[in-house]
């Protein structure tokens, strides 16, 4: 018989489930804790868990497919590798918009001369020798290059020659924006690259760990990695590209509702353990995103489905606002919840609790910790202070008061948390679930110590924040359920048609009239607001935080069996799906110009050129499809003819062609 194996990492599980394909079911699903110095233990214990649990024998498995929300967490917090930008053609101004500069983060950036016009002629010579010395010079402070090149979707000559020069010199990955997008939008473009570069080593690390797992226990079958947009591609191409694997997992998990369901409309919510993803399922599947994915603050050129990503979690960060009355505000930034952090290092938390609830007043770092994220050693080019506190965390996690000896390395320290190196321990909604009895994962008992510490804060009156640990523990829960609310009204009110005027989603989820109607408010005024199709609940915390919104929100909330591994479950049952677009243009009267693979080629006849662009996407696609591990490889064509009326006579402005090549992978057959 044949089986397949669905494996999805997140911040803080990682899931595996066993299907059997010919009856179409779920044998078995298994959770491990994700592990984040070494990926490998966590996707191992998860894996030989479903595998045990199952019955079957390793060579029985006939594919493995992994979704992750790696990624997408990385973006939301902030974290990522440090990456140099080849920035070709662009002047500085163009570092302004797109959010660039916030995404570059103060990492380096070369202006180089060069780049292409809109026709894909050379607008000036590529300064070859700038990029060979600055690459020199930047090589050993990086961990990657991206390279962005004005109109190289026209002509991609001067990021093709800058990555290769990059490969010679530094030996470190290099992304070009145009192999990631069609589009004309330099900076998004860039963008975009700077991301994908930035992700690579993690994305690279997870695939390396599946695979070794995979070999040491005889698997001997494909491995395949959602794309964010729900298809499946091959794991070296998931390595090239791990920006098109940001909302993977949301998108494995829109395939996991329907098929766990078998609803065709309903807006799908998955939380974790650092993001709630929102989509809505019409007519049985999700929409894609038009303008690309957004996540976070970034708004990339990676089609994606149209999920809106919020920080929020079962470990997001419980802030206590400022002012005269307590005010909570959850995420973005997930921390190590307190009770897992006491179970892998118990003395070290416990002993720090107990001496913080013996002080009278409560300290800014108390109840929290640093605990340090590398295997081996911390990450090349740090700062003189991220380098002093990185050497405090050799020895292992430590109190945040010990782990910075100055406010000036404060700072520090929350660079290394940006960088994936370091995570802060601290309350989370996670902690607040153990101190209610919902969640019995890891130590109860440090959550409570936690959490009664955070309750003796005093407000902007004085007073303590809370009566006790479940006084708090409580308010926390409630404030997680009402910005879950306003992350599904977010999505409904983006979705409908109606034309809600200047008003953004993200206002109208939370104005006054929204919150009466959610109150159902009868006064003078009477207001009932519900949504219009059922929620369907994912994550393995749904069952604790869900239950009370359907009735709040006038709807069905569908909590299905295996909503916890909802996403593991989608991972197999998606299909290869590979894109190539390109385009035709008119250069001059009776001149058509192909922009091919391997740059723009002109023609005397529009139609042969579109041919011409037809054969050669075409041939890209079903190669990467085959590539892929598809057998049977189904091809579609999308045209868009852009033309205007010129006294009376049409004339002719572009071209756009999408080919997909699309099939089920193959699987192995034991």
């Amino acid at each position: 018989m044949a089986y397949l194996l669905g494996v999805d990492t997140g911040g803080t599980y990682t899931d595996a489930v066993v299907l059997d394909e010919a009856a179409d079911r779920v044998v078995a699903s298994a959770k491990s804790l994700t592990t984040r110095p070494d990926l490998a233990l966590g996707v191992g214990r998860a894996i030989d868990a479903a595998i045990e649990t199952a019955g079957v024998a390793a060579a029985d498995i006939a594919m493995v497919s992994l979704s992750t929300t790696l990624a997408t967490n990385a973006l939301v917090e902030g974290q990522g590798g440090r990456v140099a930008l080849i920035f070709i053609g662009f002047d500085e101004a163009e570092l302004g918009r797109a959010g660039l500069i916030e995404a570059m983060k103060g990492d380096p950036v070369v202006m180089v001369a060069g780049g292409h016009n809109h026709g894909g002629g050379e607008l000036r010579p590529l300064d070859f020798a700038l990029i060979e010395a600055e690459v020199a010079r930047l090589a050993p402070e990086v961990t990657g290059f991206a390279v962005a090149a004005a109109f190289a979707t026209r002509n991609p000559a001067h990021e093709n020659a800058a990555r290769e020069a990059i490969r010679r010199i530094a030996h470190l990955p290099v992304t070009c924006s145009h192999e990631l997008s069609a589009g004309l939008n330099g900076p998004r473009r860039a963008l975009t690259a700077v991301l994908n570069a930035r992700l690579i080593g993690m994305i690279d690390r997870l695939i390396s760990a599946c695979e070794h797992h995979m070999t040491v226990i005889g698997i001997q079958a494909p491995l395949m990695v959602v794309r964010g947009d729900g298809a499946l591609v091959s794991a070296d191409l998931a390595r090239e590209r791990p920006i098109e694997t940001i909302l993977s997992g949301p998108a494995a998990s829109i395939a996991g509702a329907s098929w766990l369901t078998g609803e065709r409309d309903a807006l799908v919510s998955d939380i974790g353990g650092t993001t709630t993803d929102v989509c809505l399922l019409k007519d049985g599947k999700p929409a894609i995103d038009p303008e690309g994915a957004r996540v976070g603050a970034f708004r990339t050129m990676v089609e994606a489905v149209a999920m809106r990503t919020t920080g929020l979690g079962g470990d997001s960060e419980v802030h206590l606002l400022e002012g005269l009355e307590t005010g909570f505000r959850l995420g973005p930034r997930r921390l190590m919840p307190v009770a897992l952090a006491a179970r892998d290092y118990p003395d070290l938390v416990h002993q720090a609790l107990d001496q913080w609830l013996a002080m009278d007043a409560v300290g800014e770092h108390h109840g929290r910790f640093a605990v340090p994220l590398w295997h081996v050693a911390p990450p090349p080019g740090l700062a003189p202070r991220e380098e002093a506190v990185a050497a405090r965390l050799m020895s292992g996690p430590l109190k945040v008061a010990d782990a910075v000896h100055t406010r000036l390395e404060l700072p520090a320290l929350m660079k290394l948390v940006a960088r994936g190196a370091v995570m802060i321990a601290g309350v989370t909604p996670s902690d607040a679930s153990h101190v209610l009895g919902r969640l019995d994962s890891w130590d109860a008992e440090a959550a409570r110590k936690a959490v009664t510490l955070m309750a003796r804060r005093r407000n902007g009156r004085g007073d303590r924040i809370a009566a006790g640990p479940e006084a708090l523990a409580a308010q926390i829960i409630t404030q997680l359920e009402r910005q879950t609310e306003e992350c599904l009204l977010e999505a409904a009110f983006g979705e409908d048609a109606r034309d809600w005027g200047r008003e953004a989603p993200e206002a109208l989820a939370r104005h006054g009239l929204t919150r009466a109607g959610l109150d159902r408010h009868q006064g003078v005024v009477r207001l009932n607001l519900s949504l219009g199709v059922p929620v369907i609940g994912l994550g393995a915390s749904a069952p604790s935080y869900y239950p009370p919104l359907g009735p709040r929100l006038g709807t069905r909330m569908i909590l299905p069996e295996h909503a916890g591994v909802a996403n593991a479950i989608g991972a197999v049952v998606g299909q290869v799906a590979m894109h190539a677009e390109g385009i035709v243009t008119a250069p001059g009267p009776g001149v058509f110009a192909a922009h091919l693979p391997e740059g723009p080629k002109r023609f005397n006849d529009r139609d042969i050129a579109v041919q011409a662009l037809e054969r050669a996407l075409s041939m890209d696609a079903e190669a990467r499809a085959r590539a892929a591990g598809v057998e049977e490889v189904r091809l579609s064509v999308t045209r868009d003819l852009s033309e205007i009326e010129v006294e009376g006579q049409p004339m002719f402005i572009e071209a756009r062609l999408r080919v997909t090549a699309q099939g089920r992978p193959r699987i192995a057959v034991g």
